[in-house]
């Protein structure tokens, strides 16, 4: 196959057109050599009741640590206001050993915040945990059926917003979840 390409045209297109041109070209002239299949992985997650259950048990555990920063949070609030209510009767030390108690208590709930919410945080590990054997069965999934089948590509269709037009005969999440015991 021979690809002509028009050189002044590429210099007036932006760099993202180009690649997405490159790649097209690069998948047009290896298509006859591969197979490429597609699923969809929400689809599939929705139909797998170990992910539900798990979503399930984020959210309510995601709820009570919510509450428990926000009631730190509160309560840092009502220390304030009953300070600002009685700051003309304090001496210097107590007006600064009242700040002080209620920078501790924010401190507090932003450190709990953090604990719970933050990058590395509780909630991070809690999903890894509960959501990482079920990715891997997925995986697994996928990855005997393209051996299986010689895909060389299985592209998820529904978090790839470069797939703009996928034919219903390559998608094979109904394959995935019949592997994973889930038949539709």
């Amino acid at each position: 196959m021979i690809v002509y390409i028009n050189v002044e045209l590429i210099v007036l297109m932006p760099m993202k057109k180009i690649m997405m041109i490159a790649l097209f070209a690069i998948v047009a002239m290896t298509a006859n050599a591969q197979k490429f299949a597609l699923i969809d992985m929400e689809y599939i997650l929705k139909n797998v009741p170990a992910y539900e259950r798990a979503n399930e048990q984020l959210n309510q555990v995601s709820k009570k640590w919510q509450a428990e920063v926000e009631a730190l949070n509160t309560e840092a609030q009502t220390m304030y206001k009953n300070y600002q209510n009685e700051v003309v009767f304090l001496s210097q030390e107590q007006k600064k050993a009242k700040q002080e108690e209620i920078m501790m208590k924010e401190k507090d709930a932003s450190e709990l915040k953090k604990k719970y919410f933050g990058p590395e945080g509780e909630l991070f590990k809690k999903r890894e945990a509960l959501m990482t054997p079920i990715q891997d069965e997925i995986y697994n999934a996928v990855k005997d059926l393209s051996e299986l089948h010689g895909y060389s590509m299985v592209l998820d269709r529904s978090t790839d917003s470069g797939i703009i037009y996928g034919s219903p005969k390559i998608d094979i999440s109904n394959e995935v979840l019949k592997k994973l015991g889930y038949a539709r």
